[in-house]
């Protein structure tokens, strides 16, 4: 396993939200320089507009062209924008989201070449980041369509608890007509995959929730989980896969059972995310399982609300780093040692000698 530092790739976000102010308080620890070389994808004149406005002395940053000339021991800054971008603290602008998208894409143009090993994004508002360019919902499926991803899942992670989604950023309304035996499986298989192999669980127990009150209530409630959810699950145990359920959301995540499990998977968004903050918002990470790289951010939103004001809590912001670091170190051993599994002896050859 390589002993070299991880690159970090760190997108500012929204430049009108806490992106820079979580981004530095991570940073601030001298200490991080000895653990991995950060490379903040935005913009200098942004970054010193922020410092003055959160009054912090004293924070250099290194300004390099792209991840390669990334210093070792400084915090490296790739400029993405322009001179003349304004910063309107607490507000949607389409400035705003044009600027996170331009860093992203040059964080990710990045991470495509190999000049960075992680990504780490810090908030967008999705409203303001949504135009021709970017016409996804948010990061997660911008990161699939770019990698390949076909089979991802947004997985909510914490030290308690591991939640993912089956459908992700859509209308409430649409959730029941997206569900298909197919979708769900390809959940769980992918959520298997990533409890294995990212997370180092050799067999992973996946609580599997219905999406109708008490689960459907034997077909009372809603017949998704008769025709649709179990049959999902029945096809996953046949393959090995220890997926348990439908289970009641709301008994599960009430009666304490959920901590019998490895991960939930939830049938959509809020489902998933309403318990999973409730219990870990503070520490908790949105994590991409499933793409060929690896992508994490904080647990929230931009805080339009509190821009500027040194009230941010970055501890989500850290942990996303230090998931992905963590991460990243765990698919190199998972490839070391999956590449080189030893070759059955041939009995002719160990005859003649």
């Amino acid at each position: 396993m390589s002993t070299e530092k991880v690159k970090v790739a760190i997108t500012q976000g929204d430049i009108n939200g806490i992106g820079y102010e979580i981004i530095f308080k991570t940073l601030a620890d001298p200490k991080i320089l000895e653990l991995y070389t950060p490379v903040i994808y935005g913009s200098s004149k942004v970054a010193a507009y922020h410092r003055k406005a959160l009054n912090i002395p004293n924070f250099s940053l290194n300004s390099i062209r792209s991840g390669e000339e990334a210093h070792p021991k400084r915090v490296n800054i790739v400029n993405c924008l322009d001179d003349n971008i304004r910063v309107e603290l607490g507000k949607a602008t389409d400035t705003g989201g044009k600027a996170a998208f331009e860093a992203l894409k040059k964080a990710v143009q990045d991470l495509k070449n190999g000049a960075v090993d992680v990504l780490v994004t810090a908030p967008i508002n999705k409203n303001a980041t949504y135009s021709e360019n970017f016409n996804f919902p948010g990061h997660t499926e911008y990161l699939a369509e770019q990698f390949g991803g076909k089979s991802h899942i947004m997985l909510m992670v914490s030290s308690k608890l591991k939640v993912g989604v089956v459908t992700g950023h859509i209308p409430l309304k649409e959730v029941a007509d997206q569900l298909t035996i197919e979708k769900v499986l390809d959940k769980i298989r992918v959520l298997d995959k990533t409890l294995r192999v990212d997370f180092t669980i050799r067999k992973p127990r996946i609580a599997v929730l219905g999406v109708n009150p008490h689960a459907g209530d034997q077909g009372l409630l809603g017949d998704e989980e008769i025709n649709i959810i179990k049959p999902a699950i029945d096809v996953a145990r046949e393959e090995g896969i220890m997926a348990l359920g439908p289970y009641p959301a709301d008994g599960l995540f009430g009666s304490g059972d959920v901590g019998r499990f490895d991960a939930v998977l939830a049938m959509y968004h809020d489902q998933g995310l309403a318990p999973f903050k409730s219990i870990a918002f503070s520490e908790g990470v949105n994590f991409t399982g499933g793409l060929p790289v690896i992508r994490t951010s904080p647990d929230h939103g931009t805080a339009f609300e509190i821009a500027g004001e040194n009230k941010a809590d970055e501890t989500s912001f850290r942990e996303a780093v230090y998931l992905a670091i963590d991460v990243f170190k765990q698919r190199e051993m998972h490839d070391e040692i999956s590449a080189d599994p030893l070759k059955p002896v041939d009995k002719k050859a160990l005859d003649s000698d």
